[in-house]
């Protein structure tokens, strides 16, 4: 079984983080819902134009750019579960999409998942691409409810979800804004930590997502390949 539990969103639809229910990872303390961010975009003179889907397709990060050990998961069917949040308002407004369910309401982007090893660790990296300002909004806004909420409940599908959240520090010189948090979603006795980091480079965001520590390994070689020119 798998709970599925979203940390980003735009009002209409989410990015989705696939938790596993089996995981025993409770390394972490129980942490506290925030986001961070630094500057807004400017209007510019010249937008950057926003790449297609197909070239952000290329753009993701591959077997061959993570090493050995690493699985490519499949991408899995949509679901539709009735969706309550509990605990908090603010992503509650948002609407049962922003707590699971779908991507980015962006025309244009593209997603890879992986896990590593035999062991229960995973990896998620998302590409979008859009004016500077409607990446910022949309990342933004799903972060700044997320920071009204210490801790919340959803309830996906009849399955109940304690999320707790802690802002950390964001990664500086990467790209022109940057948002990071450590999440904990526990069902039961078990729980897991994942850690979440997006950051806007112009009119490209990358999310990569997972096990705390393959997001520590792989979010630069992820952010140099997403922006890379050609």
């Amino acid at each position: 079984m798998r709970v599925r539990v979203a940390t980003t969103a735009l009002g209409i639809t989410a990015a989705l983080l696939a938790v596993p229910a089996c995981s025993t990872d409770t390394t972490g303390p129980k942490h506290q819902t925030s986001s961070s961010r630094t500057e807004k975009p400017t209007d510019a003179a010249q937008e950057p134009t926003a790449l297609s889907s197909a070239a952000l397709e290329s753009r993701l990060l591959d077997r061959r750019d993570l090493g050995s050990g690493y699985v490519t998961k499949p991408e899995r069917p949509a679901q539709h579960d009735d969706v309550t949040v509990i605990g908090c308002p603010a992503l509650s407004e948002l609407g049962g999409d922003a707590a699971t369910g779908g991507t980015l309401a962006f025309p244009h982007k593209a997603k890879a998942d992986f896990t590593y090893g035999a062991s229960s660790s995973e990896i998620s990296e998302e590409l979008y691409s859009d004016s500077a300002q409607k990446l910022s909004d949309g990342i933004g806004r799903i972060f700044d409810a997320m920071t009204d909420c210490p801790t919340y409940q959803v309830v996906a599908g009849g399955t109940p979800v304690d999320v707790t959240s802690q802002k950390l520090p964001t990664p500086h010189g990467f790209g022109d804004e940057q948002w990071s948090q450590l999440l904990m979603f526990s069902t039961g006795e078990r729980s897991t930590v994942v850690k979440q980091t997006a950051i806007r480079d112009d009119s490209l965001l990358l999310i990569v997502s997972g096990s705390p520590a393959l997001v520590d390994r792989h979010l630069d070689k992820a952010l140099t390949k997403a922006t890379a020119a050609g």
